[in-house]
């Protein structure tokens, strides 16, 4: 009976320390990836911001210069999407009117101006919610629902009006490089077709040749392009496309493949609250609503501010737009800079003033300063492509805790990628420990790579995590693949 109970006894202390033994081996394999991760001789000369919290007990597991503010590139979007969650609800939706300064007489005239007053709508001729070739069928829509309201002639102007939301044009700290190209296209009142132009160009096959515009959609008028992109032997794309918001001049460099007759290649589109009034007439005028004037846009006319003024119109109609919760679906699973600004300038209008993106970073921050570690945050645009950025792996750490226990938490994870399985964590982790484990946002610029969001472990605990590198001294490959080997560990832990 004693041999028996002192085997017991025996079995219970083995028993003990190999658990705690393992419990110290988890941690301790976490802790180790991090000391591996910081000291690894490509990152010697880059600075590394690593912060991992257990979201039951709210303790940091491990953490590395958490307090230090970094650009880190995409993953600023979980700022701009959390913050339309909590500040302006999963469902808000921005709204497009149509106003009128007349009444439409009895023979379908509008004796006065066409006026568009944008609410911001970004879904609108988004290749997102239309499939290709589709983009413009909403205008076909909104054009019907005229034609049924009697209208036949405008005899005045098609005015696109998005004074609402100003005209910074693009976000303070965007590069030049960047505010050309597609996924440099800036906020607007009245954004149409994801504020992209579509440049399509003819190369020959001798290599050094210069590429010729084709055509352009939508059509512009006075554009002036200047094409500095050269047929070359490689494949794929690899030109830019400059210009600046509000000018009509664009010039292309870099290279694309020789022999193509047709290569389709996307730029910002210059003025989109123009464009939107020109996009329109288009198709009043195919449904044979003839317009005697022209069209024109708020930017360029001197006007009273649009809540007064709009008060002795009529309104015509009224559209509404995806919700929150669609537009942060979006700007998180495919990382959509647009729609990442469209965002901070809704939030911006929606709380009485101009819908920039400045006024809408203001009310984040001083939203989140009470709610959230803010120590060291600083930003200045909604999307991550402006380097002026300044984020802490604790503010993003502190921000996911929040989302957790808010109402508006399954929303919020909804929107983020799964490693190895969709959007742009889609590659991260495939096959790995990681795999189907970890939820976040990406974030990537030149030598800039980050990812921040929710990792669920083997062993059931769920933890929150942000790791921001700058100044990595290897490929982009090459770091990912460091930073998977940590989010092994995470999941392991």
């Amino acid at each position: 009976m004693k041999v028996q109970s002192l085997f017991i006894i025996l079995l219970f202390i083995c028993t003990f320390f190999l658990n705690f033994g393992f419990s110290q081996e988890i941690e301790n394999s976490l802790d180790s990836a991090k000391s591996r991760f910081i000291s690894d001789p490509w990152l010697q000369n880059a600075s590394i911001g690593i912060c991992v919290v257990d979201l039951k007990t709210r303790e940091k597991i491990v953490s590395h210069n958490e307090k230090i503010g970094l650009p880190a590139a995409s993953t600023t979007k979980l700022f701009a999407t959390a913050s339309a969650f909590e500040m302006l609800g999963a469902d808000y939706k921005p709204k497009t009117r149509i106003y009128i300064d007349q009444k439409i007489t009895e023979d379908g005239t509008l004796k006065g101006n066409f006026w568009i007053r944008g609410g911001g709508d970004v879904s609108l001729g988004s290749r997102y919610y239309n499939e290709d070739g589709n983009i413009d069928s909403f205008l076909e829509k909104w054009v019907d629902t005229l034609y049924k309201l009697g209208l036949r002639k405008i005899d005045g102007d098609v005015i696109g009006d998005g004074s609402e939301f100003g005209y910074q044009g693009i976000p303070d700290g965007w590069n030049w490089s960047d505010m050309g190209n597609y996924y440099g296209a800036g906020p607007s009142g009245l954004p149409i077709y994801d504020n992209i132009l579509r440049f399509y160009l003819k190369l020959g096959g001798k290599i050094g040749s210069l590429a010729t515009l084709e055509k352009v959609f939508p059509e512009i008028k006075n554009l002036n392009f200047n094409s500095y992109i050269q047929a070359t032997k490689t494949r794929g794309d690899n030109s830019n496309i400059y210009g600046a918001p509000f000018s009509y001049d664009r010039f292309g460099t870099g290279y694309l493949p020789r022999n193509s007759n047709s290569f389709m290649v996307k730029g910002s589109l210059p003025d989109p609250e123009l464009q939107f009034a020109d996009e329109l007439k288009r198709f009043l005028l195919l449904k044979g609503i003839s317009i005697t004037g022209e069209t024109k846009c708020a930017r360029n006319m001197n006007l009273s501010a649009a809540k007064n003024r709009y008060q002795a119109k009529y309104l015509l109609f009224q559209y509404e737009g995806k919700s929150v919760n669609s537009i942060a679906w979006w700007t998180n699973m495919k990382s959509i800079n647009l729609f990442a600004e469209q965002l901070v300038c809704w939030i911006g209008k929606e709380k009485g003033y101009l819908g920039e993106t400045k006024t809408g970073i203001y009310l984040m921050e001083r939203f989140w300063s009470s709610r959230i570690k803010d120590g060291g945050l600083n930003l200045k645009d909604g999307s991550g492509l402006s380097r002026s950025n300044a984020i802490t792996a604790e503010n993003f750490c502190s921000l996911l805790q929040y989302m957790h226990d808010s109402k508006n938490a399954s929303l919020f994870r909804e929107t983020l990628a799964v490693a190895g399985e969709s959007g742009t964590m889609s590659k991260v982790c495939y096959g790995q420990t990681a795999h189907g484990r970890i939820k976040a946002k990406s974030g990537t610029l030149n030598k800039i790579k980050s990812y921040s969001g929710y990792v669920e472990t083997l062993n059931g605990k769920q933890l929150a995590f942000a790791i921001i590198v700058n100044n990595y001294g290897c490929s982009t490959d090459s770091m990912l693949e460091k930073i998977e080997v940590f989010m092994n560990a995470m999941a392991k832990y």
